[in-house]
């Protein structure tokens, strides 16, 4: 099995409703993103998922939820934008994006300490 990653990062603001702690008023994250594809075949070219073509897929993913209120985007309409939530927000659009990849998980880091991270249960 072969496995490749790629990481990115973007800044936001969020809230967490009804959590009753610091995180339940708007504060924001400078959120690291790792993503990874995996499989057991190579192409002709002796890659599993062309680097540039996986980095894109991401930064089209990140750009539009850069610098808002995670709240306010329909994706997060229950006005919980977890770390939880955004991996799997995140690993979700890349399937839609890639449907050719075998994402395998997505990694959101909120500090370099803590991290959510999103697999599928057919792992």
């Amino acid at each position: 099995m072969y496995t490749i990653r790629i990481e990115d990062s973007f800044s936001s603001a969020h809230f967490l409703a009804a959590y009753n702690g610091k995180c339940e008023n708007l504060h924001g994250h400078n959120y690291h993103i790792r993503a990874y594809a995996k499989g057991r075949e190579l192409d002709k070219s002796g890659i599993l998922v062309d680097f540039s073509i996986f980095k894109k897929a991401l930064k089209e993913i990140l750009d539009p939820i850069d610098h808002v209120n995670l709240n306010d985007l329909p994706a997060f309409s229950d006005n919980n934008p977890s770390a939880e939530k955004i991996a799997k927000y995140i690993f979700e659009k890349l399937t839609e994006k890639l449907p050719s990849v075998s994402i395998s998980k997505v990694e959101v880091f909120e500090t370099e300490k803590n991290m959510a991270c999103y697999r599928p249960l057919r792992d």
